[in-house]
């Protein structure tokens, strides 16, 4: 499956800073594991039964700019994301909305590259639907078979096919959880903890047997189709590894997801950690009330785009709160990224020293290569906008915010390239 144009990059001068993140596993912020000069990283992607809101916005953004550091420092990434386009949630809107699936699922992948190109995220190298990967999830399955990680329910009609939270020593590292919450996440986020035949109400499904009016594929043990956490471990260990640099997605993936997906692939290879770094991104809500669908409060990506409102400033809103915190998004908080990025674009076109703007590249790059601290790099760029601009009063200059990039002085020059470079956002 294809993803997205890759956009255009500038290359900084001077020098980068090594990338350090915080690990949910460890609970520490540690260096990326870099070997060879490149890092493996996979992000889960989309289940494409709706347009992309600021919550999914949030998190891809987040790898977007782990991404851009990383490319800073001379690393290169390999990218992968997979499309979550065979499961329950896509077949019970399709059926809502008397669409076919398929139909609705390819809309709505159209609808995320879309959004994506429009906020300059990094394509991943490899973006990889469910179904066109069912061969890579048959093999794992196999294996986990044929090493007694995973088994099959006694159930002559729904014989479905589940891996043991006991096949690996290292269970519950990633998440860290107790056995009542993983209980309680796990009945919250698809598990099936009262599906009789179960040796645990922990394990997890990784193959669903054929069900009337479900799509299905054949398979060594029986027809049907694959379960989620397997999917991304199958998808992410043909391409990466055993052992990659970082793992990642919203906090809400944390358990179940992650943690079984970690299980599966380090059942299947027989290694000790699937990924050097676990990373997650907190929540977005909407006026101080969480963002999502079952309470409609949803903000679309391609709706403020449609709306007018530039790309560069979703990022900005994005990045005013730091990743790993659940942050608030309003009307207020876009109208401040979108001043903010006003005061730029006038910094840029009138700053003089050259000296402060290539110590403010280094200073940026230092604060982001600390677990991306946005808000503390985004305060440093105002600062030096406020030394830099001779009047808070745009007065005829302001036409020129609009089509800035011809007027910019050479020090204003430098801070653009760093700010499109680094935070993908355009003066």
């Amino acid at each position: 499956m294809h993803s997205w144009p890759q956009p255009e990059i500038p290359t900084l001068e001077g020098d980068a800073i090594a990338l350090s993140l915080y690990d949910t596993a460890d609970g520490v912020v540690k260096p990326v594991e870099i070997t060879n000069n490149t890092a493996g990283m996979y992000v889960c992607g989309i289940t494409p039964y709706d347009s992309t809101h600021l919550g999914h916005a949030a998190t891809y953004l987040t790898f977007d700019l782990i991404g851009r550091i990383l490319k800073d420092q001379g690393v290169t990434v390999t990218y992968v994301q997979n499309i979550t386009d065979v499961d329950d949630p896509l077949f019970e809107r399709a059926e809502r909305d008397g669409v076919d699936w398929r139909e609705l699922g390819t809309s709505q992948i159209n609808l995320f590259r879309s959004d994506m190109e429009a906020l300059s995220v990094i394509p991943p190298e490899h973006y990889m639907g469910a179904m066109e990967t069912i061969d890579e999830v048959i093999d794992m399955v196999t294996t986990l078979l044929n090493n007694g990680a995973a088994y099959i329910v006694d159930d002559p009609q729904h014989p479905d096919i589940y891996a043991s939270i006991t096949a690996t020593p290292q269970f519950g590292y990633e998440s860290n959880y107790s056995r009542t919450l993983m209980e309680q996440f796990f009945a919250e986020r698809g598990g099936d903890p009262e599906r009789e035949g179960k040796r645990d109400p922990l394990d997890a499904l990784i193959w669903r047997a054929r069900r009337e009016g479900e799509p299905f594929w054949e398979a060594p043990f029986g027809a049907g189709r694959p379960g989620w956490h397997v999917e991304c471990s199958a998808i992410a260990t043909r391409r990466l590894g055993p052992h990659f640099a970082i793992q990642g997605g919203g906090s809400d993936l944390i358990f179940p997801h992650h943690e079984f997906s970690a299980a599966h692939a380090e059942a299947a290879h027989g290694h000790s950690r699937m990924a050097g770094h676990y990373v997650h991104t907190g929540m977005i809500s909407l006026n101080g009330v969480k963002m999502s669908k079952s309470l409609g409060n949803l903000v679309f990506v391609s709706k403020l785009t449609e709306q007018g409102h530039d790309p560069s400033a979703i990022r900005l809103g994005v990045y005013a709160g730091h990743y790993r915190k659940s942050r608030d998004w309003s009307d207020e908080v876009l109208a401040q990224a979108e001043s903010r990025l006003d005061n730029w674009r006038h910094a840029a076109q009138v700053a003089t020293n050259k000296n402060a703007a290539a110590e403010l590249v280094q200073r940026v790059r230092t604060l982001l290569a600390n677990d991306l601290d946005t808000p503390a790099a985004l305060n440093a760029i105002d600062q030096w906008a406020q030394a830099s601009s001779h009047t808070s009063d745009f007065g005829e200059e302001s036409e020129l915010l609009h089509n800035p990039s011809e007027s910019f002085t050479q020090a204003g020059a430098l801070v653009a390239r760093a700010i499109d470079a680094l935070l993908g956002v355009k003066l």
